[in-house]
């Protein structure tokens, strides 16, 4: 009797090498927002005046900047914990991809945040790469409709779907936006890097639909 089997993946079997890249990447990142936190106490908050400021030019740089300014230790441990755990999970399907969503991310979330955001303010903080990362983890099994997908969606929805939420909540002090065009941001990144990858597959197994044959 013949079968058709799906080819496996290299995230399928193991940490392979692209995925321990990925991690070095997620970690580096982390390791540089600690290293301006400590930069940035010395010089008595100087360098938080990087972050973005809404609609104004010199505020765009912020959009590369302000993911690794915090407004403090608390701030930064607050954004850090999740970082490493939602950006480690994305690396595990390799470098390439990990720096793919997170460029996504930094690059739509910042300029919508520039956009949208109140005028006289600087947005600081890696809360908005963390929102992308928690949305495109929830969002790609929509394309790849791989089960590992769903389950850790609905793992990341479980865990900090309340939190998620809360973020979107107008609160002094906390820039909701940023939260918002992340999220977003991630939505977006599912689509562009998963919805492309599923387009391929399709491709593929219409060019040789037999597959593996036993």
């Amino acid at each position: 009797m013949a079968k058709t089997f799906q080819r496996p993946r290299g995230e399928d079997v193991g940490l392979d090498q692209s995925s321990k890249h990925g991690l070095i990447f997620v970690a580096f990142m982390a390791v540089f927002m600690w290293v301006s936190e400590v930069i940035d106490s010395g010089l008595g908050g100087d360098l938080d005046a990087y972050g973005i400021r809404p609609r104004e030019l010199e505020g765009l740089e912020g959009v590369a900047f302000s993911p690794f300014l915090h407004g403090g230790w608390d701030h930064l441990i607050g954004n850090t914990i999740p970082f490493l755990i939602l950006g480690a999970t994305i690396a595990l399907s390799g470098l390439a991809r990990v720096v793919a969503v997170t460029a996504i991310v930094v690059v739509l979330g910042g300029l919508g945040t520039w956009l949208v955001s109140p005028g006289n303010s600087v947005i600081i903080g890696a809360s908005g790469v963390v929102f992308g990362y928690a949305a495109y983890l929830i969002a790609r099994w929509l394309y790849t409709r791989r089960l590992l997908h769903l389950l850790t969606g609905v793992i990341v929805l479980v865990v900090w779907g309340a939190t998620l939420l809360s973020g979107f909540v107008p609160t002094p002090g906390v820039s909701w936006q940023a939260h918002l065009f992340g999220a977003l941001a991630g939505l977006a990144a599912a689509r562009l890097l998963d919805g492309r990858d599923r387009a391929k597959d399709i491709k593929a197994r219409r060019a040789e639909p037999s597959g593996f044959l036993r």
